[in-house]
């Protein structure tokens, strides 16, 4: 066991001379570490507090932490293409491309990525008087929230663990009536708003159909909505789904944390400055957290760069990068190639970066890891290794500078390795948006302020 480890210190060495850092920007990374461990480790989140601020316990929905248990947990192949269909989906729309689609004669735009399978963390929240549990994904690139609400039957709803919200037991509920400002806001261009063809008053439906099939049909209603116990905001506007299709996989519904109005943030904005934050744990099985609001010490412990945001697509939160080093060099890239900027996405798990800028960065990390066998490519991922067989592994730290000098380490090895792949990706050219993934999130509290224009970035929040 010394030895192994002398070992390893003498090529965290032998790899700084080699490339001009020095041993504290290498990482020497137990194998182990790479495993999931098979049941939920106690909480270590850090949630900043303050008297206005609501905090949640956030989990990976695969992962042994997510309250409703851990489903089958899809192969890396698979959580690649459901990726790359969102990280496409979004570059598209942040370029103004949208696509409509038809469900049941009706035109309903399509929003997000591949499928709803692509977003990969949950909170439980309460909806209704008395509140129901719901647990539900939560989503910075979608706005409107929904749950799934009786009556729904198998042929309607997909199968959830818990119990279908049922809006005839809440005291609270409300559907929007048609001819009503709040349903004409809805925006026929966004969620296709509809109104009820029955013999009672109209009333106003939302439609939404996900880039890979998935759809939400029901009615836009207002609601209150439980953070925790004494926390909880009334006439909450959201999506009370009647009918859905595609390969739901037990989840509750969505939360909606993007920018637009439906969002959970901007119908906050009074109540917590439209500001929220999460911190996203290291592995499957430790937890993390969601809180709205911005901590009281508003800079403590936290490094700042500005938030840009789309002229014609509110969703989206942006910031520029500036920069990335490994192992301690910073890479030479000229900062024209971050022109178009990058976007801050919970769903997406790869981050992918311009052509250029993934160029330099991919022979940097191979050269500080040519001790160790290059894997073939992994369904976009190229530079994957065999770590079989192996105790320990170097791995050099990846550094992101943001406009303004904000500067990240992103953690080792949860936020630059995916099961042994480097996790990042290159776009064919460096003329599109870029999009900066949840695996490159881990482990640091990101605080969305868009009240003062920035976000945040405080390492070891979780």
């Amino acid at each position: 066991m010394a030895s192994s480890l002398l070992l390893c210190l003498l090529l965290c060495s032998y790899y700084a001379i080699a490339h001009g850092g020095n041993e504290h920007d290498f990482v020497v990374v137990p194998t182990s570490s790479f495993a999931s461990e098979p049941a939920c480790s106690a909480a270590s989140s850090r949630a900043t507090s303050a008297p206005n601020r609501a905090s949640v316990p956030l989990a990976h929905r695969h992962g042994a932490c997510a309250p409703s248990g851990a489903t089958d947990k899809p192969s890396l192949a698979e959580r690649l293409h459901r990726d790359r269909g969102r990280r496409n989906y979004i570059v598209s729309k942040a370029s103004g491309r949208t696509t409509l689609l038809s469900e049941g004669g009706v035109s309903i735009p399509t929003s997000r990525g591949d499928a709803v399978d692509s977003l990969e963390y949950v909170v439980t929240l309460g909806i209704g008087t008395p509140a129901v549990e719901q647990t539900v994904l939560m989503d910075t690139g979608s706005d409107l929230s929904w749950v799934q609400c009786k009556p729904c039957n198998s042929s309607e709803c997909y199968p959830q663990k818990d119990p279908l919200f049922d809006p005839s037991s809440s005291s609270t509920y409300t559907p929007i009536p048609c001819d009503t400002d709040a349903c004409r806001d809805l925006g026929s261009d966004t969620y296709n708003h509809g109104c009820t063809n029955g013999t009672g008053p109209s009333l106003c439906q939302y439609g939404i159909r996900y880039g890979g099939g998935s759809t939400t049909v029901g009615l836009y209603s207002t609601e209150t909505l439980t953070l925790k116990p004494g926390v909880s905001i009334k006439n909450f506007s959201f999506g009370c789904g009647f009918d859905q299709h595609g390969p739901y996989d037990k989840f509750d519904g969505l939360l909606g944390l993007g920018g637009a109005p439906e969002s959970l943030v901007s119908q906050t904005t009074t109540l917590y400055g439209g500001a929220f934050s999460y911190c996203l744990p290291p592995g499957n099985s430790t937890a993390g957290f969601l809180a709205l609001g911005a901590p009281s010490n508003h800079t403590a412990g936290f490094v700042f760069t500005p938030l840009h945001r789309f002229p014609d697509v509110a969703t989206f939160y942006m910031v520029t990068l500036a920069g990335i080093s490994v192992g301690g060099k910073q890479l030479d890239i000229p900062p024209t190639v971050f022109s178009k900027g990058m976007i801050i996405d919970s769903g997406t798990v790869v981050t992918g970066l311009p052509a250029t800028a993934y160029s330099a960065l991919r022979s940097a990390f191979r050269s500080a890891m040519s001790a160790y066998p290059l894997l073939p490519r992994n369904d976009g991922l190229d530079t994957c290794y065999n770590l079989t067989g192996l105790s320990n592994v170097t791995v050099p730290k990846v550094a992101l500078t943001f406009s303004g000098g904000a500067t990240i380490d992103l953690d080792v090895p949860s936020g630059v390795l995916l099961e042994g792949c480097l996790a990042f990706v290159g776009g064919s050219s460096d003329s599109q948006v870029g999009i900066i993934g949840n695996v490159n999130q881990r482990t640091f509290e990101v605080l969305y302020d868009s009240g003062k224009g920035k976000v945040g970035f405080r390492p070891g929040a979780c």
